[in-house]
């Protein structure tokens, strides 16, 4: 019989100095609120991880570290191939602190000041502050839009796509044929693709009839990157860590002399390798588990606005915890929404102006059960009292 995992348990994160709950006022304004906010799960990780992290934490010596050794590139080679059908090359692995990081880093090595940089919109905001924050500028184009995209990659100032894939904040999943056109695209034009690939882990292929295709599929000749972590799927952010593939050699050469010397990184966090390793290797029925949870929560969404809020016409994200929430369709006002779900509901959802989408709402379900109800419902009597 396989493992069980109770995700309906809460476990209080109040005075673990987490963002998501201990910092709401900083966004907010307001202390104690309920949150459906950041990207991170209130469910503690996999089994598997806790008891590889104890077992490191016991041996208590916690040295310098290297990630290039086989333990860590075999586990991430054994990922890829049992969970995407990929076989990847490890001699193309590079590590960094977080995917954001890497980001910016590819950034500096591949544009310069004024340089244009094409994104998917709407638009994570950690993409948005990565981008204009080094001076470069971001160029939006929908979801969707093959004409508006080529337009952009057309411009000879056009360095960079940074594709998110699957998509933050709408959960899209691409398809292999809209990658491989994309890879084309940038290939003609010279671009390079930065693909984020976070949220693959937690594609709903049992809705979609389709799984997560890693860029390394579709790269072609083109200069690409391939960033992402297991801290997205297996919810420990915390502890640091993340990993890409770079295919042109020197550019490879250059992201880790970057990181070993310009910015001093040369010793990733331990732990975070062991979480890795033990994520990759033993924690894939915890994953489809959680998955599988995250879906009803989503499922939920879906029955209680249909029933209370039809005219939206919402349907479940093909990936990802993030209940993306289009309510133009009612006329509600933004900021009061907020003023309402703030002071008279008291829960904390994040508003789609910060993904550059008004009249949206991203609520976050990578919770138990019941915290999603009360999260939907207090969404619905704000509706109700402001449309």
């Amino acid at each position: 019989m396989g493992a069980t995992y109770d995700f309906d348990a809460v476990v209080d994160r109040r005075g673990t100095w987490c963002v998501q709950w201990d910092g709401v006022a900083d966004r907010f304004g307001v202390d104690g609120l309920l949150p459906f906010t950041i990207s991170d799960m209130d469910f503690a990780t996999a089994p598997e991880v806790l008891a590889a992290l104890r077992a490191r934490l016991e041996h208590g010596v916690f040295g310098y570290t290297s990630w290039q050794h086989d333990d860590f590139r075999s586990a991430v080679a054994h990922w890829y191939a049992t969970r995407y059908g990929t076989t990847i090359d490890t001699g193309q692995l590079v590590y960094g602190p977080s995917v954001l990081n890497q980001l910016s880093q590819l950034l500096q090595m591949w544009t310069a000041e004024g340089d244009g940089v094409v994104v998917h919109t709407p638009v994570y905001d950690g993409f948005r502050k990565a981008i204009t924050g080094l001076g470069r500028e971001l160029r939006g184009v929908p979801v969707g839009d093959w004409a508006a995209l080529e337009r952009e990659l057309a411009r000879s100032d056009a360095k960079v796509l940074v594709l998110c894939s699957p998509h933050n904040p709408t959960g899209y999943v691409w398809t292999a044929e809209e990658l491989a056109r994309t890879a084309a695209l940038a290939e003609r034009y010279r671009v390079a693709v930065i693909s984020d690939e976070i949220h693959a882990d937690f594609v709903h292929e049992e809705r979609v009839g389709r799984g997560h295709v890693p860029w390394t599929r579709v790269a072609g000749d083109g200069r690409w990157a391939l960033i992402t972590s297991g801290s997205k799927a297996f919810n420990f952010p915390a502890l640091t860590g993340s990993y890409g593939l770079i295919g042109d050699p020197d550019d490879r050469a250059e992201f880790l002399r970057r990181m070993e010397t310009a910015e001093g990184l040369a010793s990733p966090a331990v732990l975070s390798l062991t979480a890795h390793i033990a994520a990759y290797r033993e924690g894939a029925a915890w994953l489809d588990a959680v998955r599988a949870y995250v879906a009803g929560n989503l499922a939920y969404v879906a029955e209680r606005l249909a029933a209370e809020l039809p005219e939206v016409g919402w349907v479940p994200p093909q990936a990802g915890y993030l209940a993306w929430i289009d309510l133009r369709a009612v006329g509600v006002d933004d900021a009061a929404l907020q003023r309402v779900l703030v002071e008279r509901e008291g829960v904390a959802i994040m508003g789609g102006a910060v993904y550059g989408a008004p009249g949206f709402v991203r609520l976050n379900v990578g919770c138990p059960r019941g915290k999603v109800v009360r999260g939907v419902e207090a969404l619905v009597r704000a509706v109700g009292a402001v449309r």
